[in-house]
């Protein structure tokens, strides 16, 4: 069983590799929004939204989905910045959805800027662009009108903002706050439980989770570090998760690229911002697993693995607890370095993937016993695209 340690926060620096941060917040935002799941009854059209990530200007491609689950591109946006122009963003979340479906938040990466657009029948209009509050912007989550930012470069840093009725961002003076302290962190993703209570980011370079807490103005305090890596020194690379509606977190285990040693685990996140294990590192056998989405049920999960072009699934039990249901789900590019961040429609019904090798959007039919029915493979994706939020 993995060994979960509370440190002094000065000595976290000291500790290495592969790290989960929970920020608690003590208040939730003034306004929350209408869960996905209402969003979806009130009949939006469903869509697939990714980033081209290209250096010389960012842009936004749409997809429109039928209700067979067939995507058609329908638009591409600037977001008024710039991407990186790299065919790896080592990251979950720089392509997300509020939670009612009315905004799209983007991260720009090689320009340090997030922006944001209203989400409209059919298409999107820019609203706002505003800087990350750092460097390297990798992961956005949004709860409410609360928007936290995870940046990437050095130590990395979170930000936070509150999103205005018009869509605008309002940074919040004094959030930005360190990661763990180490010198180099290697963050993947930032994302908010469920009940909007903690914050959660996933570092790759360390072994720790730092709680902070948030006051009723959404600024954190702290951080109180949490060790979390394996006795042996094992590396674990937490990367992507995702939460079921209970609050447990579902985190994809990268083991610093070693083939066939790609795992998952799952963790209880506690009201007081505590974190324990559930079920600790269960192999899916594949290589470089990255990223995570949890069906709206809570009954499985789906993880990409880059590093064979390749899916897995679990069933996941109502106390978190996971176990391989398939090694191979689906496919996209056999033994390529290929599939990336993936996301369910709202209705849990449909499954998409990017993959940097077909460059397309690959689609599957989630079926009641957790399998997947391939639907098709969209195109129009460059080499370099990064994200994706599906409604």
């Amino acid at each position: 069983m993995r060994q979960i340690a509370v440190l002094r926060p000065a000595l976290s620096w000291l500790l290495a590799p592969s790290l989960l941060i929970v920020l608690t917040i003590a208040a939730l935002p003034s306004a929350v929004a209408a869960p996905r799941s209402v969003a979806a009854s009130r009949g939006r059209s469903g869509a697939v939204y990714t980033m081209t990530n290209a250096a010389g200007g960012n842009e936004v491609i749409a997809y429109r989905r039928s209700t067979d689950g067939s995507l058609d591109e329908f638009g591409r946006y600037a977001t008024g910045g710039e991407g990186t122009g790299r065919t790896r963003l080592s990251s979950q979340g720089p392509v997300t959805l509020s939670e009612d479906g009315r905004w799209l938040f983007v991260a720009n990466v090689g320009s340090d800027e997030i922006s944001v657009f209203a989400v409209r029948r059919n298409k999107l209009r820019l609203v706002d662009v505003r800087p990350s509050g750092g460097r390297d912007p990798y992961s956005i989550t949004v709860y409410g009108d609360l928007v936290y930012v995870l940046n990437n470069a050095g130590g990395g840093n979170i930000t936070g903002f509150r999103v205005r009725p018009q869509g605008r961002l309002d940074a919040l003076s004094g959030s930005t706050r360190p990661l763990s302290g180490a010198a180099v962190t290697d963050p993947a993703q930032v994302a908010f439980t469920p009940d909007g209570r903690s914050l959660v980011v996933t570092e790759k370079a360390t072994d720790i989770i730092d709680i902070y807490s948030v006051d009723g103005s959404g600024l954190t305090r702290g951080p109180r570090s949490v060790d979390v890596s394996d006795p042996d020194g094992t590396p674990v690379t937490p990367f992507g998760g995702d939460f079921t509606s209970r609050g447990q977190f579902i985190v994809t285990e990268a083991a610093a690229g070693e083939i066939g040693e790609a795992a998952t685990s799952s963790y209880a996140v506690t009201r007081r911002s505590r974190l324990t294990t559930i079920s600790d590192s269960v192999r899916d056998t594949r290589s470089e697993v990255c990223w995570t989405v949890v069906t709206p049920g809570d009954g499985y999960a789906f993880v990409t693995n880059f590093g064979d072009g390749t899916l897995s699934s679990y069933q996941v039990a109502a106390d978190g607890s996971i176990t391989l249901l398939d090694a191979v789900a689906a496919v996209t590019s056999p033994g390529e370095l290929s599939v990336r961040d993936h996301g369910l429609s709202e209705d849990g019904r449909f499954l998409y993937a990017i993959d940097i090798h077909s460059q397309m959007v690959h689609g599957w039919r989630v079926g009641a016993d957790g399998g997947l029915t391939e639907i098709g493979a969209f195109p129009g994706l460059p080499p370099t695209v990064a994200g994706l939020a599906a409604s």
